[in-house]
């Protein structure tokens, strides 16, 4: 299986930027797609984004569409999620999900390892 370490979280003002970074070892990272899921307090985790082996597959939720973007360096092991216009409703703790499949998933069900997850609160 593969570990995974996510990093670049923080405080923000909407309309700020951030940068979350995944860092995995172990297995194979490049037969892993690889998703971005996030959970606010009181509520269920939802999907955010997702990235298929190549990077060339990509995948986002409406909510975030046009302001967030998902890439990875198999090179480096390394999966990022770019997050642009951000809004307080983006606030939550963000996680760094892989599964050993091509094919990505929005649901986290379908994901066999997590990272610990990284929090990002966006200030009105």
């Amino acid at each position: 299986q593969v570990q995974l370490v996510e990093s670049g979280g923080g405080l923000v003002q909407a309309g700020g930027s951030l940068r979350l970074s995944c860092a995995a070892s172990g297995r194979t990272f490049s037969r892993y797609a690889m998703g971005w899921f996030r959970q606010a307090p009181g509520k269920e985790r939802e999907f955010v984004a997702a990235i298929g082996w190549s990077g060339g597959s990509t995948h986002y939720a409406d909510s975030v569409n046009g302001r967030f973007a998902i890439s990875r360096d198999n090179a480096k092991s390394t999966v990022s999620l770019q997050m642009n216009s951000l809004k307080p409703e983006d606030t939550a703790l963000y996680f760094c999900a892989a599964r050993w499949r091509d094919m990505v998933s929005y649901s986290a069900d379908d994901y066999d390892n997590w990272g610990q997850g990284t929090q990002v609160t966006v200030s009105s």
